[in-house]
Formats: C-alpha cells, sequence, structure tokens
C-alpha cells in the first residue's frame, strides 16, 4: 500500500473510495429540457477514467424552475431520469468508479443565459426565461428581477422535490447523494442573514434559518438507502460583512452530523455580489480545516487546488479528508495519474489503458 496520505483509502458510510481525490460537481450547460445527452456521456466518461476515487455529476435541479440556466441538468420527471439512465448504462459498462449526484435549487440565481453568452438574467416573460422563487423578495443583483418569496405551500413543493429526486437518484444505483447549500443558491439563501428577511420560523435566528435546510437535508436522507452516504455542500463564509460565517457553518454542520450526514464539502462565497474574496492555493483549506476539528464525518476541502504535494499536504496533515479537484482536473483528465506518479500512489486503471504504463513508473496502475 502506498504510504502517500492521498492514495489511502477512506469509507464513508458503505461507500469505499480507493483515494482521497474527489471530482467535484461542474455545470456543463448542456443539457436539454434537464435531459443528459451525448455530451454528459463523453464528459463523465473521460472523467471517470481519471483514476479518481469518485466522480459527482453536476449541480443538478430538483425542479425546472431550480435550474440556473435553461440548459441545466435536472432530475424532476420520469423523462430525465431514464436519459440519466442511459448515460450511466453506459458509463458503468466500461468503469466502477463510484458515482454520486449533486441535488440543487438555484433560488433567486436561477433563469439565466449559459456563462459563454453573458449569463445575465433572462425575464419571465421570454421563451427561455421563467420566475424565480427564493426565501424573500431579494433579487441578487441591481437590473435583476425581485423572486418570489416562497410562502408555505412552496416550501413544501421544493422539499417533496428533493426528497423525489434523492429518490430517483437512489433508482439509479448512485452511490453518493449530495444536496447543495453552497454558492448562493436555494439553500444558502435561507442560511444567510443577508438573503433571508422572513418574519416566520424560517428566518431570524440561526435555528429558524437553518430550518429549512435542515429539513431538505432530512427529506433527502429519508429517501436514500441506509447503506448510500448523503453528504452536503456549504459554503463557510459569504465573505461579505454580517453575511453567513465560520461560525455559523460550524452549528451546521455539527447540526447536519446528528441527523446522519456522513460527509460535508467545504467551499464559499457565491451569495452576494460585493463578496471580497482574497483568492489564492488553497484558500478555502482553513475553513475545511476549521470543520474537521468540529465533526467526525469525512471533510471535503476544494478551491484551487492544484499542485500534487499541496493535495498531498492537505490530506497528509490533517486539514481535510479527501480533495476536490473541479478546473484542475479538466485541464488535466488524468491529474490522479500524475499524482500517483509523483508520490508513489496507485490508481485503478482499464485493462485498456494497462499497457500505457511509463516505463519511468512501473507500479502505479491497477486494474484489480
Amino acid at each position: 500500500m502506498s504510504t502517500a496520505a492521498l492514495f489511502q483509502p477512506i469509507r464513508i458510510r458503505g461507500l469505499n473510495l480507493l483515494n482521497r481525490i474527489v471530482i467535484a460537481p461542474m455545470c456543463q450547460y448542456s443539457a436539454e429540457e434537464g435531459c443528459m445527452n451525448e455530451w454528459h456521456l463523453i464528459h463523465l466518461g473521460k472523467l471517470a477514467l481519471s483514476g479518481a476515487a469518485l466522480l459527482t455529476i453536476e449541480a443538478t435541479a430538483v425542479v425546472p424552475e431550480g435550474r440556473i440556466t435553461y440548459a441545466d441538468l435536472g432530475l424532476w420527471s420520469e423523462r430525465s431520469y431514464a436519459a440519466m439512465g442511459l448515460i450511466l448504462e453506459s458509463i458503468r459498462r466500461w468503469t466502477n468508479i463510484p458515482i454520486g449526484i449533486q441535488l440543487s435549487h438555484a433560488g433567486r440565481k436561477a433563469s439565466t443565459e449559459v456563462p459563454w453568452k453573458g449569463g445575465g438574467q433572462i425575464s419571465p416573460t421570454e421563451a427561455l426565461g421563467w420566475q424565480t422563487f427564493a426565501p424573500s423578495r431579494l433579487r441578487y443583483r441591481k437590473g435583476m428581477l425581485n423572486p418570489v418569496a416562497l410562502d408555505r405551500e412552496g416550501l413544501k413543493n421544493v422539499r417533496d422535490a428533493f426528497a423525489a429526486a434523492a429518490r430517483r437518484a437512489a433508482k439509479l444505483g448512485l452511490d453518493l447523494v449530495q444536496v447543495h447549500a453552497a454558492h448562493g443558491y436555494l439553500l444558502h439563501q435561507f442560511l444567510s442573514p443577508l438573503t433571508n428577511c422572513r418574519g416566520d420560523d424560517y428566518g431570524g435566528s440561526l435555528a429558524n434559518r437553518m430550518r429549512f435546510p435542515l429539513e431538505v437535508f432530512d427529506a433527502v436522507r429519508s429517501e436514500v438507502p441506509t447503506e448510500v452516504p448523503v453528504s452536503i455542500r456549504v459554503s463557510a463564509t459569504d465573505w461579505v460583512d454580517g453575511g453567513w460565517n465560520l461560525e455559523q457553518t460550524l452549528h451546521f454542520v455539527v447540526e447536519l452530523q446528528r441527523r446522519g450526514c456522513d460527509a460535508v464539502h467545504v467551499s464559499s462565497g457565491g451569495l452576494h455580489p460585493g463578496q471580497s474574496i482574497p483568492i489564492g492555493p488553497g484558500y478555502q483549506v482553513p475553513f475545511a480545516r476549521a470543520v474537521r476539528k468540529e465533526v467526525k464525518m469525512p471533510v471535503v476541502a476544494v478551491g484551487l487546488i492544484t499542485g500534487f504535494e499541496q493535495a498531498e499536504a492537505i490530506v497528509g496533515t490533517g486539514d481535510a479528508d479527501m480533495v476536490a479537484l473541479a478546473r484542475t482536473i479538466l485541464f488535466d483528465p488524468n491529474w490522479p495519474w500524475h499524482a500517483a506518479a509523483q508520490l508513489g500512489g496507485k490508481v485503478h486503471v482499464p485493462r485498456q489503458y494497462l499497457q500505457s504504463q511509463s516505463s519511468r513508473f512501473r507500479n502505479i496502475f491497477e486494474n484489480e
């Protein structure tokens, strides 16, 4: 067994992972009416051969109005379920990498154009737009329309939609389900006092602001088989004075752990256009370190993790149990191979690739 911490196995509930490298969810804005297509087969298929321990499907909307853009992936219907099933069947025929999914609702940040066309909000009066919903009637930035504040029936509908999507994910045999409560999307909007100005028992105090995200988590956990882990992605801070911060995050993750959460993926920001982020290599790792001190469940660090030694240090020093890669692994889809070569680890590769092993690194590939 490798002595590198990054290549040690880890168990999350009933899921055994071969190493500590996770592929983070990455929106592709290429779905058709919420359905996967050939692009997702190419994209996910490529990453499934990377040697990482876990591949996570991008933010997947639980209702059509929960999409960030009209080209977002969804899991709200039998049609989207069937399309995803076909892609997963093709990938699983050739690789046994565990595959997870991130369930999401964009809230007030929904109904936008795809990024390469500017990303601006689309009015509900236009063909590709729709009315957005949020905890309170507060728009994301100037020039955007105000969302509709969710009433009791709306809250129930969203909660039920998360549960239904989790049920479909379980039927698809996905190995992990993640609840998206970060990056300024709906559940994060409930958590932050900057976006939650409600006067009922879903707003005001920290306990009240946590109430709806915790209800959603409970609904998802109840629909996922006991042996399948359910994780959560959080933004540890809004990077804005008076907003959601690390202290509140610690309260939140402790409560999630009590309710059966199996892992927490620690990110930050995304809620407010006034955020001021000191971006640099590993800039979010201190948040993961703080969370790891408070909980017993595995913690995933993410954010400008690009170097092999950098990733090894994060896991090896105990700052986090795993590292998540996004843009890094798009740029270098064989990053785990290269990390194994650098650190003396081993990666699982398809039989078809065994002969590609370099003569300089004779012992990094395995297929069993």
